[in-house]
């Protein structure tokens, strides 16, 4: 860890398991800690067992044998809309996500079908992607009384269309991207065309795409977490299913080790307040360590906003 770093923590929920059992886990262990994070919902069906598809991917097997997928997910989840109905999520326990907004915690929209984006996206229209930010946003705003401002796409998928709809929307921010070092805030360029949403992106990699590699584990990973931080803003993105479950006092042992080193913790908003000018900087599909298939990455930076 270095002087003068602000961390800030993204939460995902994806599976019903994770909203019902993770997110209160972690709840519990920021309110203790008094830090606040962003979190995003995937508010409809759980449809975990459709992204069994991806087991053609290069790397998906592996990586779920690494991860000990099953015990982390359970197998219900695994067979969600295959062998079992799809849950409802958010509708299973509305009171959790108002936990989450009434708790001041910065909370947004993830999905509302997490594995339909994340694994259809580039099939998907404008219309069609439009249509799914709008089932997610009018159950959050029923839930909560609040219309969601940000959102975070499901393994960091996007396209000009999704981005061009985020726009239609008038979101604050989004985090749909992964960007190595702390740059911070910017404006997507994808497809020849600048949007106006700001981006703020993923800096660190996941547990997921740590554990087991180079003989990383519970004694190990967190010191790898400390080394990796920069000064300036990291962002850190962690699942309800995993720092929310088994992984749960690995993850309390990175935050009590961040909070003995003094550092500051940051919502993404409040990383984006008092930013001015935001520079643009060109978005592609790419391939990343750790992780099977591409995510969307930021390039490089162009001046101008």
């Amino acid at each position: 860890m270095t002087d003068n770093c602000a961390l800030a923590l993204k939460i995902d929920v994806d599976t019903l398991k994770g909203y019902r059992e993770g997110l209160p886990r972690l709840l519990d262990v920021l309110k203790r800690r008094e830090i606040r994070a962003s979190i995003f919902f995937s508010m409809g069906p759980d449809n975990s067992g459709k992204a069994l598809r991806r087991i053609f991917r290069r790397g998906f097997v592996s990586k779920m044998l690494r991860t000990r997928a099953p015990s982390t997910y359970g197998l219900r989840t695994l067979l969600y809309g295959t062998l079992l109905p799809a849950p409802m999520i958010v509708e299973s326990r509305p009171d959790l996500l108002r936990r989450a907004v009434d708790e001041g915690h910065d909370c947004g929209i993830h999905a509302w079908d997490h594995v339909l984006w994340q694994d259809r996206l580039t099939g998907l229209s404008r219309e069609a992607v439009r249509e799914q930010f709008g089932r997610a946003m009018e159950l959050f705003e029923r839930v909560t009384g609040r219309t969601p401002a940000c959102c975070a796409a499901p393994g960091w998928q996007t396209t000009p269309d999704a981005l061009a709809v985020q726009d239609e929307l008038g979101f604050d921010y989004c985090s749909d991207v992964r960007g190595a070092g702390p740059a911070g805030p910017f404006l997507p360029r994808m497809g020849g065309t600048t949007f106006r949403t700001p981006q703020i992106p993923t800096t660190l990699p996941t547990l997921d795409e740590l554990w087991g590699t180079d003989g990383l584990n519970a004694e190990t990973v967190n010191d790898r977490y400390l080394d990796l931080l920069e000064p300036g803003l990291n962002v850190h993105t962690i699942h309800t299913e995993m720092e929310g479950g088994a992984m749960s006092a690995v993850f309390e042992g990175f935050l009590d080790a961040c909070i003995a080193g003094e550092m500051a913790f940051l919502t993404l908003r409040e990383a984006l307040a008092d930013r001015g000018d935001l520079p643009v900087s060109d978005v592609a599909p790419r391939g990343i360590p750790g992780r099977a298939g591409t995510v969307a990455v930021r390039l490089q930076e162009a001046s101008g906003g």
